[in-house]
């Protein structure tokens, strides 16, 4: 099996492309603007560099949320076309999951992105990737307050006693490997909240 993974979520930006157990291409780096230039030609090289033609992917893996509003929608929107184009379905992950497949002797992982005013989307996962507490927006004082040392917090932003994640790209490709995906059409972006635009209008 050959699948694509697309994550534009946050400002680390990750393009994958692995063969059944196999990462073949993985592209990692801090994007903090023209994302949405700068994804396209990311893809084309990596299909490049490992002699596949964007026909011979199998399945489509996107973040679809939560994170950054316009790079959710960038990676959305490229994974919709090009399942649509090619026929294929989506498996769709969350940002955070993916945030937790960073290896850690604690029990629990809790991978946490700002969502400013003092918010953070986060949820609670274990080393298996069973959910513990479902993605939600929450205070960051909230969550913490009931956390104790069976718990690692995993964050790219700059938050206190956080770790940088390690991504294990392989880790949630096979966890969803036999999933049958969703019809393009019928992915949508998973925000967890409103935009800043919606709030000021109201927007329930």
């Amino acid at each position: 099996m050959r699948s694509l993974l697309i994550d534009t979520s946050q400002n680390n930006m990750v393009v994958s492309i692995v063969e059944d157990n196999n990462i073949l291409y993985k592209f990692e780096e801090l994007i903090e603007k023209d994302m949405a230039a700068k994804i396209l030609p990311i893809i084309r090289d990596g299909f490049r560099s490992v002699n596949f033609d964007i026909n011979d992917i199998d399945k489509i893996f996107i973040v679809n949320g939560p994170g950054s509003f316009t790079g959710v929608r960038v990676g959305v929107t490229i994974a919709k076309t090009m399942a649509w184009s090619l026929k294929k379905y989506i498996i769709p992950i969350s940002s955070l999951e993916l945030m937790a497949t960073t290896k850690t002797s604690k029990k629990y992982l809790v991978p946490l992105i700002d969502a400013r005013r003092g918010n953070v989307f986060a949820g609670i996962y274990d080393r298996d990737l069973n959910i513990i507490k479902k993605d939600s927006l929450i205070s960051l004082e909230e969550l913490t307050s009931n956390l104790n040392e069976d718990y690692e917090l995993i964050s790219y932003d700059d938050i206190k006693n956080s770790l940088k994640p390690s991504l294990d790209i392989l880790k949630i490709i096979n966890k969803y490997k036999s999933d049958t995906g969703v019809n393009p059409h019928n992915l949508n972006p998973n925000y967890l909240k409103l935009t800043e635009a919606e709030e000021n209008l109201g927007v329930h």
